[in-house]
């Protein structure tokens, strides 16, 4: 399966206007007080990055009692609001006590959001967290042109090839160009936005959050594997991280 281009861009974002503020379901479980957890010498656990077999960008300690993930779109006003509120206390105070881990899994809700994402996870796990804190805190600027796209370039980019499509769309909006100043250089940011298999990886955590996680919009959460059944903003879910922590 893969996501097309063809799909009208101004359609997607109001796809993703629309998706992105349904509440998530079910509750998660107590667990006893957790003490804090330290980092292994020379390290701390916020710059502590890896990759996860579901295809998402964990920050923190892999092994923590206690483990967020977060399904999210680039794309979602809910998400950048949340972003903006969440990163700074869930990453000083959360994640760098050991006790909790923060997994990041981009939910494409329309094609900028593959091509945004494609080019976000491009570096691989050094500048991840950093370039997805930055796409959020200028969400509003860079999303700008793409609502701007007439139907005469719409018509061009679904007239590519499907493996220059997403690099069209980013060029066609200037996301390359966004990523770029934040040093991604351009040969790279083509072969990401023209890989398969990248795209591949993006639309399989879709079906995952989808089928196996009940994702209905975005951003949703899960604590330790079970949805949280909270608005899902930052004043609403931290209660239910210092529960889980105890």
């Amino acid at each position: 399966m893969r996501i097309d281009v063809r799909i009208a861009i101004a359609g997607a974002l109001l796809l993703a206007l629309a998706g992105c503020d349904k509440s998530a379901s079910n509750k998660t479980a107590d667990t006893k007080k957790i003490a804090p957890i330290a980092a292994p010498a020379g390290t701390n656990w916020t710059e502590t990055v890896t990759q996860t077999p579901e295809g998402g960008f964990l920050m923190g300690n892999p092994n923590a009692p206690v483990k967020l993930v977060e399904y999210a779109s680039l794309t979602c006003p809910h998400c950048r609001e949340f972003a903006r509120e969440a990163t700074t206390p869930l990453r000083d105070t959360y994640v760098a006590s050991g006790k909790v881990s923060w997994e990041f899994r981009s939910f494409a809700l329309n094609q900028i959001d593959v091509a945004a994402s494609l080019l976000a996870m491009c570096e691989g796990t050094g500048p991840f967290f950093k370039l997805i804190e930055q796409n959020y805190q200028e969400q509003d600027k860079w999303i700008l042109p793409y609502q701007k796209l007439g139907d005469d370039v719409q018509k061009q980019l679904a007239a590519m090839p499907p493996a220059q499509q997403f690099l069209g769309l980013a060029k066609a909006g200037g996301l390359d160009s966004f990523y770029r100043v934040r040093g991604l250089p351009s040969a790279k940011a083509e072969a990401c936005l023209t890989s398969q298999p990248g795209i591949d990886k993006i639309v399989a955590i879709r079906d995952r959050g989808i089928k196996q996680d009940n994702v209905e919009g975005t951003p949703t959460f899960l604590i330790n594997g079970t949805k949280v059944d909270e608005p899902p903003s930052w004043p609403a879910l931290e209660p239910v991280l210092k529960k889980a922590i105890g």
